[in-house]
């Protein structure tokens, strides 16, 4: 296989997985919560914000490197704007995420006692808003830098 059709399928890996891995948390959580069991919700909890948020975070941090790495090898010229959105665009991916997992922590030190609407109000829409910036994340990795 060629090195640039490589390093394009392990650019997109880590964008695709990330995704994938957000939705099919988000759906594991409202699932568990609505179950009514508080145990599972709390294993469940545990094992995102100790095994699930750490593996999230490296697909994250592999994205701007493998990009540059292919930006590079195919020799695209890198214009301001498209290193500016896409720094931005990082940066708030990271705060978003360091916000949600401090929610989560709340949530799971609730412990038995139903979480407050509030709360669960504050996850949903950083999860959202973490999806939003991923499609948009996506969208700038297909879009040719000029």
């Amino acid at each position: 296989m060629e090195h640039y059709s490589l390093l394009k399928i392990l650019h997109s890996a880590p964008g695709v997985l990330l995704l994938l891995g957000v939705l099919a948390h988000v759906f594991m959580l409202w699932k568990a919560s609505r179950g009514g069991d508080s145990a599972v919700l709390q294993r469940k909890l545990k094992r995102t914000r100790l095994i699930s948020l750490p593996v999230f975070a490296l697909l994250a941090l592999s994205l701007p490197i493998s990009g540059w790495w292919l930006v590079n090898l195919a020799g695209f010229p890198l214009g301001q704007t498209w290193l500016l959105a896409s720094s931005v665009l990082f940066a708030v991916l990271v705060l978003f995420g360091l916000l949600l997992n401090g929610r989560l922590a709340a949530w799971q030190a609730l412990g038995d006692s139903p979480a407050p609407i509030k709360l669960l109000r504050f996850c949903a829409v950083y999860t959202g808003l973490i999806v939003l910036l991923l499609l948009l994340i996506m969208g700038l990795m297909g879009a040719k830098p000029a």
